[in-house]
């Protein structure tokens, strides 16, 4: 079974549509820090966070695969983020299709604006995803259970086309997300994610330890 949650309520500040665009807030020009906050109240008006979360048994792990009623993942990824599960929570959020048309329709007529509304709704679905990990890393906490990273199809080390696995899996279309021919997801603004849980997992791991950009990314997450 999977929940819905349509009354998700979130709110933006200033720094957030900066980190959104990949900006230092503790760098960002006098102009940048005037835009984010003009644009600030649009954003949140135009944002609709939603989600759904739900949990699958495992049923077997060989390899660089792991199987569960429904379908399977495989991938590198999937071999070291996962590997000790017993069960696998699935996450999928995004925050309507507003924000993101609005922000289209700014690239044409001013570009700086267009582009720090976008870069809010990375943010704005950035923070509903965190707070869906966290309500999926309570319940496996509460189950005795172990919470691994959240790794997302997509990610470096698991095909993009293995969304079309988790969307089999899990009602998108009750949050308004779909998946095209290009296994993008509409809207655009919408993260797809999965999260081992077992006894046996190891909870210490972050994205950023698989991926091969880590020594030179200067958003590199870290356990210290």
């Amino acid at each position: 079974m999977f929940e819905i949650e349509n009354n998700l309520q979130i709110e933006l500040e200033p720094e957030d549509i900066l980190k959104g665009q990949g900006i230092d807030p503790a760098r960002a020009s006098a102009l940048l820090n005037r835009i984010a906050t003009e644009i600030l109240d649009e954003a949140n008006s135009l944002m609709k966070p939603a989600a759904l979360h739900g949990t699958l048994p495992v049923t077997d792990f060989q390899h660089d695969r792991i199987t569960f009623a429904g379908g399977s993942f495989s991938g590198p990824l999937v071999a070291r983020a996962f590997a000790g599960s017993s069960r696998l929570a699935l996450g999928l959020c995004t925050i309507g299709p507003k924000l993101e048309e609005r922000a289209a329709e700014l690239m044409g007529t001013d570009m700086v604006r267009g582009i720090a509304l976008d870069g809010a709704g990375t943010a704005a679905v950035g923070k509903v995803s965190r707070m869906i990990r966290e309500k999926l890393i309570f319940d496996a906490e509460k189950a005795g259970l172990k919470a691994g990273m959240k790794a997302n199809p997509g990610q470096e080390g698991w095909s993009i086309w293995q969304q079309q696995t988790f969307f089999s899996l899990v009602p998108a279309e009750q949050i308004g997300v779909v998946l095209n021919k290009s296994c993008l997801m509409i809207p655009r603004k919408s993260i797809s994610f999965v999260i081992g849980c077992g006894d046996r997992l190891c909870s210490e791991n972050v994205p950023c330890d698989f991926c091969s950009k880590r020594e030179e990314c200067q958003w590199r997450q870290r356990r210290d």
